[in-house]
Order: C-alpha cells, then sequence, then structure tokens
C-alpha cells in the first residue's frame, strides 16, 4: 500500500507530512501555531515564520510524520537531512505487559526534563504504573489485556 505524502515548500525547505504515520502528539501546533495550524486549510503554512524555525519544529516531531528536506536554488530536492530520521530502536510488544525498548534510548517526560537510559526499558502500556511511564508491574494486578 502506497504512502500518503503531502507536500508543502517555501521554495527554500519543503515540509513532507505523512499522515498515516503522526501520532497526533501535538507537538508540531503546540511549538509553531503559526505555521501547523490543524484549524486552517491547508494546516501548514509554509510562509508563516522563518525557515530556520520551520526546520526546528519539523525535528520535534516523535513520529517522524513530519520531514523536510532542503530544495536547491535549481529547484531539485536534496534528500532529508540525517538529524530528522530516527536511529534504528529495538521495541518488543508483550502479550498483556509494557512495551520494551530494547536498545538505548533517550526519554523526554512531558515537563520537558530527559534521561538517558541504557540496555531494556519497560514503558507502560496498561495506564496504571505508579512510575510513569514506565512500567512497574501493575497491569499484572489490573487484569490488562492488550
Amino acid at each position: 500500500m502506497p504512502v500518503t505524502k503531502h507536500n508543502y515548500t517555501n521554495n527554500e525547505v519543503t515540509v513532507v507530512w505523512k499522515p498515516d504515520t503522526c501520532i497526533h502528539s501535538r507537538i508540531c501546533w503546540k511549538g509553531l501555531l503559526s505555521v501547523f495550524n490543524p484549524a486552517k486549510r491547508p494546516w501548514i503554512d509554509m510562509g508563516a515564520e522563518p525557515t530556520d524555525r520551520i526546520i526546528e519544529q519539523v525535528k520535534q516531531c516523535p513520529s517522524g510524520a513530519l520531514t523536510y528536506y532542503l530544495n536547491k536554488e535549481t529547484g531539485n530536492e536534496m534528500p532529508v537531512q540525517p538529524e530528522t530520521i530516527a536511529p534504528v530502536l529495538g521495541v518488543e510488544v508483550q502479550p498483556d505487559g509494557p512495551i520494551i525498548i530494547t536498545t538505548d534510548c533517550r526519554i523526554r517526560h512531558s515537563n520537558g526534563d530527559t534521561e538517558t537510559r541504557q540496555g531494556k526499558t519497560a514503558l507502560c502500556r496498561c495506564g496504571a504504573s505508579a512510575n510513569k511511564p514506565y512500567c512497574d508491574g501493575s497491569h499484572k494486578t489490573g487484569h490488562f489485556k492488550g
């Protein structure tokens, strides 16, 4: 099945949006509403901010649904910049249990703090953990099925 992509450009940079990949984290519009406004059509206004601000916001997309490439003066595309591509991440979804990240990872918490975790990291999937976003085993007593 082909991936749906929408391109938006200001002639310096083109932002590519893949709606099927979007997890609707709202980071794009909370960070730069003048450009990424879901109440408008089209929802991306490439003329609303300078190119560097748009690029910095696109880099915040956690799912990779938003990426970019710089346009050459000739109009030819350049490939997506390497820093916008997430490294390969090992993930296992445990039956009726947590999501296990099997590689080193950086966790950004809702308050903006970040921490680097090495080895395996178990993330809560049931919502009952007292140590969110990490699993504390609460899914076992809560009869979580997922």
